[in-house]
């Protein structure tokens, strides 16, 4: 008998520790988010509002780690080499998958180096001009550009930023000139728009709000396929007889690549419920993002898709920031 019992017992004996213990649910630990941009900002305010609630959800802590830096590069690399364990997440936005990826050499793909989470939501562009300049809507503008050939300027955010490329294709589909003024952030291309240095520009709605209120500039029109809540009376490109005109400011969530199909399905799941919350639409609205609940496979190719339309541009406007 007992030679029988320890026969028995062998393959029990024999199977590795790790099969025997039971393994830790996810997540069994807090959760870090990386935010690609410094502390303070709108990005920054949405990454903490919706991890704030994605946290409760998850009954895990998410603590959010500022990595600023390159336009979203350190950020990228560090969150590509993590373990893809689902215990570091990337803010990934509008830079670091779509338009630096098509406008210079990155060290990492935005692509194939991450997993697609989910999205967060999106702000539209907004066309705005200097107040005093003479027009009122998007046919007076254009009229404008073609009398005056070579006067006006824009502003950006920056050479290869979504307010530098977002503008070089209204350029493209007017068949029109306008001299680029790049700068160091948003704010500086502010001051010198309301100031008359430059005519116009074509910034994220949230940064374009409070100017746009104070009747500094005036908006002409905005991207995307429907007209936006806080402006209603502002009408789309699309509506102005740009059909399927759009560029946004958006922001998802991505991890390293090779994450687990089951957390990646539990970290959208959730993440969708969050975005459905009865109070998040307001906290976001301070940004004018909506959110925009997506699965894994419909984010992965919104990525792709934003990519491709950017680099195609790029390439026809020669817009290449490693030369």
């Amino acid at each position: 008998m007992k030679r029988r019992s320890l026969l028995g017992a062998a393959p029990v004996l024999l199977l590795p520790a790790g099969l025997v213990k039971a393994q830790p649910t996810y997540p069994s630990k807090p959760i870090r988010y990386i935010v690609p941009v410094s502390a303070g900002g709108g990005s920054d305010m949405i990454g903490r509002t919706v991890t704030d609630r994605w946290a409760k959800v998850l009954n895990q802590s998410i603590i959010v780690e500022n990595q600023g830096g390159g336009g979203g590069v350190i950020a990228s690399q560090n969150t590509a080499k993590s373990a893809p364990d689902g215990y570091t997440l990337m803010q990934g936005y509008v830079a670091t998958h779509g338009t630096s990826p098509a406008t210079r050499k990155l060290p990492y793909d935005a692509v194939r180096d991450f997993t697609p989470i989910g999205m967060i939501g999106g702000t539209p562009n907004v066309l705005v001009i200097n107040a005093s300049l003479p027009v009122n809507n998007i046919k007076e503008f254009i009229d404008y550009l073609r009398k005056n050939p070579g006067k006006v300027s824009y502003g950006s955010a920056g050479a290869g930023s979504l307010t530098h490329l977002t503008m070089e294709l209204f350029k493209q589909q007017i068949n029109s000139f306008m001299v680029h003024i790049p700068y160091r952030g948003i704010a500086p291309a502010f001051t010198d728009l309301i100031g008359g240095q430059t005519q116009a520009m074509f910034p994220g709605l949230a940064a374009a709000v409070p100017h746009i209120r104070s009747g500094r500039v005036r908006p002409l029109a905005v991207t995307g396929l429907k007209r936006h809540p806080l402006f209603k009376d502002v009408p789309t490109l699309d509506e102005s007889g740009f059909k399927g005109f759009d560029a946004m400011q958006w922001y998802g969530v991505v991890g390293p690549a090779g994450m687990p199909a089951p957390i990646v399905k539990l970290l959208n799941e959730t993440l969708n419920t969050v975005l459905t919350g009865p109070d998040l639409q307001e906290k976001l609205s301070v940004e004018a993002v909506e959110p925009m609940a997506m699965s894994p496979a419909q984010f992965a190719q919104f990525i792709r898709a934003d990519i491709e339309r950017w680099t195609k541009l790029a390439r026809a406007r020669n817009i290449d920031l490693d030369n």
